[in-house]
């Protein structure tokens, strides 16, 4: 065997496929009509995130919101560009603590709404350090 050479194919295609396209490629070498149908993948970023630079990403630690189907261990989609308006659940600053609440505006200030029974309501005082830091748009938790 010294001294062989051995010579291929002169031949090797119009393309050329690595291991990971062969699935892929039409041995046709036509398209298939559906292909100019055919969906991309599903981005969770283009799903879940509206304003990128505004979005921040929270891991839920308490059942406070139980209720509203955000549970401890969650991933909570949190969008500060959106404005916290009553109804909606934020991520508020309230005394140096992060809370996860529905805010609620009436005519005698603010309260943070709790969604499971063990937990108290939050009434925002004209006296307490508080600011809404951002809403959230989506909760993402595992099914078992």
């Amino acid at each position: 065997m010294d001294g062989e050479e051995w010579y291929g194919a002169a031949y090797k295609g119009s393309k050329k496929f690595n291991q990971w396209e062969i699935p892929t490629a039409n041995a046709t070498g036509f398209g298939a009509a559906s292909d100019d149908y055919m969906e991309r993948g599903i981005d969770l970023n283009e799903q879940l995130i509206r304003n990128k630079p505004a979005t921040f990403f929270f891991r839920m630690n308490s059942d406070a919101m139980s209720g509203a189907g955000i549970f401890s261990g969650d991933v909570l989609v949190v969008d500060r560009s959106i404005k916290a308006t009553s109804g909606k659940i934020i991520v508020a600053a309230c005394n140096g603590e992060l809370l996860v609440r529905r805010l609620k505006l009436h005519i005698k200030g603010i309260t943070l709404l709790s969604e499971n029974s063990q937990h108290k309501d939050i009434q925002v005082d004209e006296f307490a350090a508080y600011a809404p830091w951002g809403v959230v748009t989506y909760a993402i938790h595992p099914l078992g």
